[in-house]
């Protein structure tokens, strides 16, 4: 009963607060938290999601408080709408990294784990790593500089949806080969995420751009569902020499 309650109040948050808006942005990160699991399974999926998506869950609070800005400007690529106008804290490289080293620590602080300490880490870095191939040249290199960069796959709608859908499927599948669910609510809980994620993911593609900066920030916020949901799914019990995720009753 807890997972379709779960699935049914995201399916509801995706139709009236279009969450889709930025599931189009992040589902290939997704795909790289759930790869990280075949690398290092001591730790949560939701704290690998946490890790994998850090500066877009920070991105939205900085938004609120007026740090940062975005504009939506139909046409900017021909995947999203979004203009990254000034994100230089959250989203330059050199912000990523010192948001990298902090979080690792922090990790290494409560749980004395240096490897999965170090993979959270580089987790945090992958995040604009992706961005780096999909925006226009708009990530700073430092937060003072008008130095920016990109490769800019969102320029190509179609190009954008293999490249994304296939890390993010990639990443399930070493998901699927590092773990084993021993319920249903394991199985259930995962696979209501994959199928979650994928559908929403195809509806944004033709979705309606965002109306403003301040609801798509909010929108933004309610990513911390999403870890939420890796936290439902992945909480681990330890048998013989390998880690199973358990489903929670």
């Amino acid at each position: 009963m807890r997972v379709e309650i779960s699935f049914n109040f995201f399916i509801f948050l995706a139709f009236d607060f279009k969450i889709y808006w930025e599931i189009r942005m992040f589902v290939g990160h997704y795909g790289v938290g759930f790869a990280a699991k075949k690398i290092d399974n001591k730790p949560s999926l939701g704290t690998i999601f946490f890790a994998a998506q850090f500066i877009d869950l920070l991105w939205p609070v900085l938004l609120l408080l007026g740090i940062e800005h975005v504009q939506i400007d139909p046409g900017n690529t021909a995947f999203t709408p979004l203009n990254f106008s000034y994100y230089p804290f959250s989203h330059s490289l050199l912000g990523v990294l010192v948001w990298g080293a902090l979080f690792g620590f922090a990790y290494y602080l409560i749980k004395k784990e240096w490897k999965t300490s170090l993979l959270l880490g580089v987790l945090v870095l992958s995040h604009w790593v992706l961005d780096l191939f999909t925006h226009r040249p708009d990530l700073p290199l430092v937060p003072w500089s008008e130095i920016k960069v990109g490769f800019g796959l969102w320029n190509s709608v179609i190009f954008t949806i293999i490249v994304e859908l296939g890390i993010f499927f990639a990443g399930v599948y070493f998901y699927l080969t590092s773990t084993k669910a021993i319920n249903k609510k394991g199985s259930v809980g995962l696979w209501s995420l994959v199928v979650f994620l994928t559908i929403i993911y195809f509806m944004n593609v033709f979705g309606p751009p965002p109306e403003s900066e301040g609801p798509l920030a909010y929108v933004g916020l309610s990513q911390w569902l999403i870890v939420a949901w890796g936290y439902f799914i992945d909480p681990k019990k330890f048998i013989g020499n390998k880690f199973f995720t358990v489903g929670r009753s």
